[in-house]
């Protein structure tokens, strides 16, 4: 059963003890006083001053302030560790380098009292640069940032408009991960790996299960973007990762194609070869902006393909003839079938 908590924001955390405090500091200083809630910070192994950070705070008698270790090195393992030990009906996430805004609490509780069907709430994640981004790094490129913002407009989220909410501002009712589970361990970002996508995975599980989740503009966050974050090497890196994520979760979206190479679906090699031809005339023609595009997504590509073709010589992989014929036929009947469209 449930104490007096009514929201548990849970704070997973690594290495960042310099930032930890300042996120504490406006958490355990909600103008909300009309809000029980309760702070529960998962220390994922950390070796430096993350204890003793908490420990302060807790000798300051923040009796609402908790401290839980969790050793086993991943950022769903202490998401998971958080949302097993939280005492209240709704559980919010933020990131150790993650400010919240005075009123985040009272925000979370209202949004969930005006909107009962609602069983998952995210909000913007705005950036606070520590140094100017360059020219190309527009509003295209903050999914590697974890920056989000859908506008001003509060969005109905679910299975006909499937937006991600990014966990660095994400709030679930407890029930829902007595429902469908909580975060994947397969998923999971490991110390300083990049491009996850256990936040999106379990959000397509609450579509899934006909669950509704809510945009609300007003529950604002500001994450710091440090400067190795703005760089083309970053993005590369967050690009490949992330094909290899989406490699290993076989969505729906992913999977759509039945002819297939090395387990990967025709209309992903179909996408790379545009981007290719795409990169090579923005290259040519001197536009680095729209080459970097296609450039992500190539390596994107690489990163599906790498995991997925790993993963399939490591089986049986005596069809694989049988297989590049397949791709092959399929291919040549879809490229006939337009031909024969345009010259009629």
């Amino acid at each position: 059963m449930y104490n007096q908590y009514e929201i548990s924001a849970v704070i997973s955390t690594y290495n960042r003890s310099e930032q930890l405090g300042a996120a504490l500091d406006v958490l355990l200083q909600q103008t909300n006083p009309q809000v029980c809630y309760e702070v529960i910070v998962v220390d994922n192994n950390s070796t430096d001053h993350t204890r003793d950070v908490v420990e302060a705070y807790l000798a300051r008698g923040h009796a609402n302030l908790r401290y839980i270790l969790e050793p086993r090195q991943g950022v769903s393992y202490a998401r998971n560790t958080g949302i097993a030990n939280a005492r209240a009906p709704i559980v919010a996430f933020v990131d150790d380098d993650v400010r919240v805004t005075s009123d985040w609490i009272a925000t979370i509780k209202r949004a969930f009292d005006a909107n009962p069907a609602i069983d998952c709430i995210g909000g913007k994640v705005l950036p606070h640069w520590t140094t100017a981004p360059p020219q190309w790094l527009t509003r295209d490129h903050w999914m590697p940032l974890g920056l989000q913002d859908y506008g001003d407009s509060p969005l109905l989220i679910g299975a006909v408009n499937p937006l991600c909410l990014v966990s660095a501002n994400l709030v679930c009712r407890r029930s829902i991960f007595e429902e469908i589970g909580a975060f994947d361990l397969q998923l999971q970002r490991i110390k300083d790996g990049v491009g996850s996508i256990e936040d999106a995975e379990l959000l397509e599980r609450c579509w899934r299960a006909g669950r509704l989740c809510l945009y609300v503009p007003d529950l604002v966050v500001t994450t710091e973007v440090p400067a190795e974050r703005l760089t083309r090497k970053y993005h590369r890196r967050w690009h490949t990762g992330h094909g290899h994520f989406l490699a290993i979760s076989r969505s729906e979206e992913m999977e759509r194609s039945s002819a297939r190479l090395f387990d990967v679906p025709a209309h992903l090699y179909k996408q790379a070869f545009d981007d290719l031809i795409g990169w090579l005339k923005c290259s040519l023609t001197m536009r680095p902006e729209p080459a970097f595009a296609h450039e992500s997504r190539i390596r994107f590509f690489w990163g599906f393909f790498g995991k997925r073709r790993q993963d399939y010589l490591a089986g049986d992989h005596s069809g694989q003839l049988n297989e590049l014929a397949s791709l092959v036929r399929s291919r040549f009947k879809k490229n006939r079938g337009r031909i024969s469209s345009e010259l009629s």
